[in-house]
């Protein structure tokens, strides 16, 4: 069975706080390179690694991650003018 792709923001907030992919992977504790492969979405984390990244950056697993497309900055800032 193939597993479902994982959408995330993680690229968006590493940059929010002025970090390298490799500030990250130490902070997180995995390879650079496992950072670049999260943040193409070429690699679903683990339910564990997918926990360790939300609490880095002090939010739930579901404000980082999802089964569906992220929405862009934009577009949540049309929402919110809207509602």
């Amino acid at each position: 069975m193939k597993g479902r792709k994982i959408y995330n923001r993680i690229d968006v907030l590493r940059k929010e706080k002025d970090m390298t992919r490799k500030e990250l992977a130490q902070e997180i504790g995995v390879n650079f390179q496992t950072v670049g492969y999260l943040e193409r979405e070429e690699y679903n984390p683990s339910l564990d690694l997918a926990f360790r990244i939300a609490e880095f950056f002090g939010l739930s697993v579901d404000q980082v991650f999802s089964t569906k497309p992220m929405p862009t900055l934009s577009e949540l800032l049309n929402k919110n003018r809207e509602d």
